[in-house]
C-alpha cells in the first residue's frame, strides 16, 4: 500500500472509530460489537505502524501513549473556575430566589436545574477544534495540567466536528466521575491487596486523575459530564442553549437537565431526584441551580469565590440504625482476611442492607465494634454500606468485642500481620480461597510469564481439579489439557510449551512469582544476588535479610514467614521435582560501581529503557528509588527531565547524564 492510499484509509478509520466511541461512551448506544470495534482499532494501529509519519496526537490510538509523567505542571485557567455556595433546604432555595429577584428588579428570569455530579471539576481547552489542554480546578485560578490523563477518557472528544463552528476555540468545564460498578471493582481489588479502599467515588476519581501514569488512569475507566463553558462564544445567549450546542458538538452532557420557569419548579425537580438518584450508574450528591440568561448572570455578578447566579442544593445523607448480629471473616485472593458485618436487614437508599465491610483490625478497634451493638449504617458514596459509629447507650451488658482470628477461616493455617500494615494475611499459597489468584500471579508476564495461562485458563484448571497450587502446573499432561472445553490441539501444545519454557526463567523471576508479601521485582533481584539458590534463601533469617541494603525488616519478615509455612515448602518441593530453575546462574563478575548507592532516574535515556537502566544499577550493587531525598546518592538525568532534577539541585544531590552513566558501567 502506498502512502496516499494509507492516509485515506487512516482518516476513514479514525472518523469511524471516533463515531463508535461517541455512540458508546456518550450516547450509551453502541452500534458494533466489541470484536468489530477491536478489528477497526487493530487495522488503524497496523497502518500507523507502517506509516509512523501519519500518526497524529488526536488519533484514537494515542489516547494512552508515552511514558509515565514525572510530575504535573501548573497552568492558568482562561477564566476563573468558581465554587458554588451550598444550601440544604427548600427554604434556603427560596431565599436565594428572593435575592435574584431583588437584584434583577422586575426582569423575568428562569432557572436551569441539573444533577450535581460527585466528581472532580476540570477544564478542557480546544484550539482549532482540537483538544489542546486539560486541567484540574485547583484553586480556581490555576490547576494541574492533566491533559494526558484526560485523553484516556473516551467521553472526552479529541477533535470537534466542523459543524461545531462556534466552538472550535472554547474552554469547556466538566466533572470527571467514576461509574459505580467501576468504583466497586477497584475497591474489591484494593481490599484483596490489603489496601485501604476509597471512601467514595469522588475520592476514587480524584485519586485516579492525579496518577502519573496515563496507562493506569485508562484502566480505571473514568467518564465525564460537560456542564458549561468558561466564556460562552458570542452566538450563545443562555446556559440551556449552550448545553444543547455542546451536546451537538459531541460532548457528553447529562441528559437530566431541566429548564424551570420558577423556584417552585426547581424545588419539585430536586425532590424528584432525591428519591430517584439510586437508579443512576454514577453518584450525585445534589442539584445545581443556575439562572439561565448569560446577561442576567452578568448583572447578578459574583463574589471572589462564588457566583450569585448559581446555587448547589445538597441532598441529605441517608443513614439508618440496625443491629450487628455477627461478623464473618472472608479471605481474598491475595490472602488478606477482611471482617464483614452481618446486620439485621434494614432499608437504606432504596435497597436492603444486610452486610457491611469492617475493612481491617484497626477499623474494629477505632470504632470499638462489639457483637450485638446497635450501629449507624450509611452508604459510602451512596454505594457501599459502612458502619459509621456505635450507639454506645444501646450496647448489651455482656457484649464481647470483635477480634480478628489468628488462623485462616479457609485453610486453618496461622495468619500473619506485617507491623506496618493493618491487614492480617494467610501465607499458605495453596489456601483454597486464594489459590486462583496465586496461580494467576505466578504465571503473569512480570513473573514466570507462562503464555496461555491467563485468568480463564486458571479458572478452568482449578475448577476441573487439575491443579491445586502453582506447583501442580508443571505436572499437567497433554491428554488432560486437550480435553478441556474450547482447548484445541494447537492451544494445548502452546500452553505446555509455555510451561516447559518457564522452567528456565532466571531465579529472581521465580522469587517474584512465589507471591511472597513485600517481594516485588527489585526485592526479588536483590535476594537473588545475595542468595544464589532457593535452599540458601530458605535458611536465611529475618535479621540476615533485613541487613541487605535496599530491603529491610518488612521483606525479611515476609520471607521468613513464607518459608516457615509447611504447606508452602511442600509446593516448593513440587517445583524442585519438576526441574524449575531454583538457582542464580553463574554470571561474569561485574564491578559493584553503585554499591551502597541510591539512584533516582528522571527523563528519557537514548540507549536504555528505564527497566534496563534499573537492572544495570541493581546488578552493580545499587538501589533505584522513585523520589529524590537527602539520602539519594545521585540522579541519572536524561532528556526532558522532570521536577526531580530541580529537587536534586536544590538538595545538592549529584547529577549525572547518560554519557557519565555509560562510563560508570564500564
Amino acid at each position: 500500500m502506498n502512502r496516499e492510499t494509507a492516509e485515506k484509509e487512516i482518516k476513514k478509520l479514525r472518523t469511524e472509530i471516533d463515531g463508535h466511541d461517541h455512540r458508546y461512551y456518550v450516547l450509551d448506544d453502541p452500534s458494533v460489537s466489541d470484536r468489530e470495534y477491536d478489528a477497526l482499532m487493530q487495522r488503524l494501529k497496523g497502518l500507523e505502524s507502517d506509516f509512523p509519519e501519519l500518526v497524529t496526537a488526536d488519533s484514537p490510538t494515542q489516547r494512552v501513549a508515552g511514558r509515565p509523567l514525572q510530575s504535573f505542571k501548573t497552568v492558568n485557567h482562561q477564566t476563573q473556575m468558581l465554587s458554588l455556595d451550598n444550601t440544604y433546604s427548600a427554604d434556603e432555595l427560596r431565599e436565594f430566589d428572593a435575592r435574584v429577584s431583588r437584584i434583577l428588579d422586575g426582569q423575568k428570569y428562569e432557572y436551569v436545574a441539573e444533577l450535581k455530579i460527585d466528581g472532580l471539576a476540570v477544564s478542557l481547552q480546544y484550539r482549532n477544534g482540537r483538544l489542546h489542554q486539560g486541567a484540574t480546578r485547583g484553586d480556581g485560578t490555576k490547576g494541574d495540567d492533566v491533559t494526558a490523563n484526560l485523553k484516556t477518557i473516551k467521553a472526552v472528544p479529541l477533535t470537534l466536528p466542523p459543524k461545531a463552528a462556534g466552538l472550535q476555540e472554547v474552554e469547556v468545564r466538566g466533572e470527571v466521575y467514576m461509574p459505580r460498578q467501576e468504583f466497586l471493582r477497584i475497591n474489591r481489588e484494593k481490599e484483596e491487596a490489603g489496601e485501604a479502599p476509597f471512601a467514595n467515588p469522588r475520592n476514587a476519581a480524584a485519586g485516579t486523575l492525579k496518577l502519573l501514569d496515563p496507562r493506569a488512569v485508562s484502566r480505571r475507566r473514568l467518564s465525564v459530564f460537560i456542564y458549561g463553558v468558561g466564556q460562552a462564544p458570542a452566538p450563545l445567549r443562555d446556559h440551556f442553549s449552550t448545553l444543547e450546542a455542546l451536546k451537538q458538538a459531541g460532548f457528553k452532557v447529562n441528559p437530566f437537565i431541566k429548564l424551570c420557569p420558577d423556584i417552585q419548579s426547581v424545588i419539585d425537580y430536586c425532590n424528584q431526584w432525591e428519591n430517584k438518584r439510586d437508579q443512576l450508574d454514577y453518584e450525585t450528591d445534589g442539584m445545581v441551580i443556575k439562572v439561565n440568561s448569560f446577561a442576567q448572570q452578568k448583572t447578578l455578578s459574583s463574589t471572589a469565590h462564588s457566583p450569585r447566579w448559581a446555587m448547589a442544593y445538597k441532598f441529605p445523607a441517608r443513614q439508618a440504625t440496625t443491629v450487628l448480629k455477627d461478623v464473618e471473616f472472608s479471605v481474598g485472593r491475595t490472602g488478606v482476611v477482611t471482617p464483614v458485618a452481618i446486620l439485621e436487614p434494614v432499608l437504606l437508599s432504596g435497597s436492603t442492607v444486610a452486610r457491611a465491610s469492617l475493612h481491617n483490625e484497626d477499623e474494629l478497634a477505632k470504632k470499638d465494634i462489639h457483637y450485638g451493638d446497635t450501629v449507624f449504617v450509611e452508604k459510602a458514596g451512596e454505594i457501599i454500606p459502612q458502619i459509621i459509629k456505635v450507639v454506645m447507650e444501646n450496647r448489651p451488658a455482656q457484649a464481647k468485642p470483635v477480634k480478628m482470628p489468628r488462623n485462616c477461616p479457609s485453610c486453618g493455617e496461622p495468619l500473619a500481620r506485617d507491623p506496618e500494615e493493618a491487614a492480617w494475611r494467610c501465607l499458605n499459597v495453596s489456601c483454597p480461597a486464594q489459590v486462583k489468584g496465586r496461580i494467576e500471579h505466578f504465571a503473569s508476564r512480570g513473573a514466570m510469564d507462562i503464555d496461555g495461562l491467563g485468568t480463564a485458563m486458571v479458572e478452568t484448571l482449578v475448577n476441573g481439579g487439575l491443579i491445586k497450587d502453582y506447583g501442580d502446573i508443571y505436572f499437567l499432561r497433554g491428554e488432560q489439557v486437550i480435553k478441556l472445553e474450547r482447548m484445541g490441539k494447537k492451544s494445548a501444545e502452546n500452553l505446555l510449551k509455555g510451561i516447559e519454557k518457564s522452567k528456565g526463567n532466571p531465579f529472581w523471576k521465580l522469587l517474584m512469582a512465589l507471591g511472597i508479601d513485600n517481594v516485588g521485582t527489585q526485592a526479588a533481584r536483590l535476594l537473588a544476588q545475595r542468595y544464589r539458590s532457593l535452599d540458601d534463601l530458605q535458611k536465611a533469617t529475618c535479621d540476615d535479610i533485613s541487613k541487605i541494603y535496599g530491603l529491610g525488616v518488612a521483606v525479611g519478615g515476609s520471607v521468613e514467614n513464607f518459608f516457615a509455612n509447611k504447606k508452602n515448602r511442600q509446593v516448593l518441593e513440587k517445583l524442585k521435582r519438576a526441574g524449575v530453575n531454583l538457582e542464580s546462574s553463574v554470571e561474569a563478575e561485574v564491578p559493584q560501581t553503585f554499591a551502597g548507592m541510591t539512584v533516582v532516574l528522571t527523563g528519557l535515556l537514548q540507549n536504555y529503557s528505564r527497566e534496563q537502566a534499573t537492572e544495570l544499577i541493581i546488578a552493580r550493587g545499587g538501589q533505584v528509588a522513585s523520589a529524590v531525598s537527602k539520602k539519594t546518592s545521585m540522579v541519572l538525568a536524561g532528556s526532558e527531565p522532570g521536577s526531580k532534577l530541580d529537587k536534586a539541585r536544590k538538595l545538592g544531590v549529584k547529577v549525572i547524564d547518560e554519557s557519565e552513566f555509560v562510563i560508570m558501567l564500564k
